[in-house]
C-alpha cells in the first residue's frame, strides 16, 4: 500500500555523475544532478514547477557531494525541523541470490556489498560507496537496496541457469540474474492498472543499457542480460553476448593485463561506440548511417539486427506473443529504431502505422500498430515510482 507522506529521496549514482530525486510519496518534489564542468562540480537543481537552477560547488569528487546533500535539502526548505526524511533508496544491479530481493540496508547489507564489489567490479562499487555514504550522513534515515533484478525471479529455473555444473552455478551464485526489473516492473504494472496487459509479452528495454525481456502474465519469464548487465544485446559501449573465447583473443591480442581490465572494455568500448569507431550515441549513428559512412551503417544495421533476434529468442520463450512494448531513452524517443526492429517481425504478427510512429508522444502510452496488427505499445518507464512502491511494501512490513 502506498503511503503518500512519506518524504523519499531516491539516489542514482554514474561513474560521471550524481542524481538525485525527492518524492512526498508518488509526488516528485525535486531533483538534484552533479556534474562536473571542467574541473568545477556544479549541480542543478529542478523543482517541481519545471524552474531549474545551477549552483557551482567547492566539492572536489563526486564521492564528496553527499556529504552536502543534505545541507542544500535544508537550504532548500525540503527538509529540517520536524520534516524528516523517511527512507533513502538506491537501486542496486548486482549478481548474486542476495541482490534478488529488496534489503532495509543494515551490517550483513553492507557485508554483502563489500562481496559485491569483487563480483562485479564494473558496476557494483559506485553504489556500494553511494551507500555507505548515505549511511554515514543520514545517520537516522532508513536506507533501502532496491533489487534491479527482483522482477525477474518470478523466471522458471531453466530461464536463470547457465549450462554449468550445477554445483559450482549453487555454490558460487552463478546464475542469469538479470536486470532492468524496476523498469520492465513499471511497465507492467501500468499496463495492469490500464487494462491493457496481454498475456504473452516482450518488453524491449532500449537505451544506454538495452535487454529484451519476456513477460507472461505480468511476471518475467525470461530475459536476455544474465549474471551482469554485458549479456544479451549489443548496447551503447557494452557489446552484448559473445563467445568467452573470442573475449580472450582481445585480451591476449590488445596485452591486457587483468580481468577487470577485459571487464571494462566489453563493459565500456564495445556496441555502438566500438563498432562504429566514432559515437555511442543512437542520433549521432542515425546521422552517420544517413551520411553513408561505412562503420556507422554497420553499427546501426548490427544494433537493430541484434534487437530482432533477441525479440525472437523471447518470442520462442513464450510460444508465441501478444503484444510488443518499447520502453527507455531510445526505445521511447527514436521512430527510426522502432521501424527498423519491426520490419522483420511480420512473422510475429507486428505492422507499424507510421503515422502514429512519427506522431505525438507526450503522453505515457501510444498504441502505434498498424490495422489489423498484434498491438504495439510505446509506454514511457517510470523506475522511479516502482521504486516507492516496492520500498512501501518494505516499509509496512516493520
Amino acid at each position: 500500500m502506498m503511503n503518500n507522506d512519506r518524504l523519499i529521496l531516491i539516489t542514482n549514482p554514474g561513474s560521471s555523475s550524481r542524481k538525485y530525486a525527492l518524492y512526498r510519496g508518488s509526488n516528485f518534489l525535486c531533483a538534484l544532478h552533479f556534474e562536473f564542468e571542467g574541473d568545477k562540480i556544479v549541480y542543478t537543481l529542478k523543482k517541481a514547477d519545471g524552474t531549474k537552477n545551477k549552483t557551482e560547488t567547492k566539492f572536489t569528487t563526486l564521492n564528496e557531494v553527499v556529504s552536502g546533500l543534505e545541507k542544500i535539502l535544508v537550504d532548500e526548505q525540503y527538509i529540517g525541523g520536524p520534516t524528516k526524511l523517511d527512507a533513502i533508496l538506491a537501486r542496486v544491479a548486482a549478481p548474486g541470490s542476495y541482490f534478488a530481493e529488496d534489503h532495509i540496508v543494515d551490517e550483513e547489507c553492507l557485508a554483502q556489498l563489500e562481496t559485491a564489489k569483487a563480483r562485479a567490479p564494473l558496476h557494483a562499487p559506485v553504489i556500494a560507496n553511494e551507500i555507505e555514504q548515505l549511511k554515514k550522513t543520514f545517520k537516522e534515515t532508513t536506507v533501502i537496496a532496491i533489487s534491479d533484478s527482483g522482477f525477474h525471479n518470478s523466471r522458471p529455473e531453466l530461464m536463470k541457469a547457465y549450462a554449468i555444473d550445477t554445483e559450482v552455478a549453487n555454490k558460487y551464485d552463478i546464475k542469469r540474474w538479470g536486470y532492468h526489473g524496476l523498469s520492465v516492473g513499471s511497465i507492467a504494472r501500468y499496463m495492469r492498472e490500464q487494462d491493457i496487459l496481454e498475456e504473452k509479452m516482450i518488453v524491449c528495454h532500449v537505451g544506454s543499457g538495452s535487454s529484451i525481456t519476456a513477460v507472461y502474465n505480468g511476471k518475467s519469464h525470461d530475459t536476455t542480460m544474465g549474471y551482469t548487465p554485458l549479456e544479451g544485446v549489443m548496447m551503447a559501449t557494452r557489446t552484448g553476448s559473445m563467445d568467452v573465447a573470442a573475449a580472450l583473443a582481445i585480451k591476449r591480442e590488445l596485452g591486457l593485463k587483468t580481468d577487470d581490465e577485459l571487464e571494462k572494455y566489453l563493459n565500456k568500448q564495445g556496441g555502438l561506440l566500438g563498432v562504429s569507431g566514432q559515437s555511442d550515441d543512437m542520433r549521432e549513428i542515425i546521422r552517420l548511417r544517413d551520411e553513408g559512412d561505412s562503420r556507422g551503417v554497420f553499427a546501426h544495421a548490427l544494433y537493430i539486427y541484434r534487437l530482432q533476434s533477441a525479440i525472437g529468442q523471447m518470442a520462442a520463450s513464450l510460444g508465441g506473443v501478444d503484444a510488443l512494448v518499447f520502453t527507455a531513452t531510445i526505445g521511447e524517443r527514436s521512430d527510426d529504431v522502432r521501424r527498423r526492429v519491426v520490419q522483420k517481425l511480420g512473422y510475429l504478427g507486428f505492422t507499424i502505422d507510421e503515422a502514429k510512429n512519427t506522431g505525438d508522444m507526450n503522453e505515457r502510452q501510444c498504441n502505434i500498430a498498424a490495422v489489423g496488427s498484434k498491438p504495439i505499445y510505446v509506454i514511457k518507464t517510470d523506475e522511479s515510482d516502482e521504486m516507492i512502491v516496492r520500498a512501501n511494501d518494505l516499509l509496512n512490513k516493520i
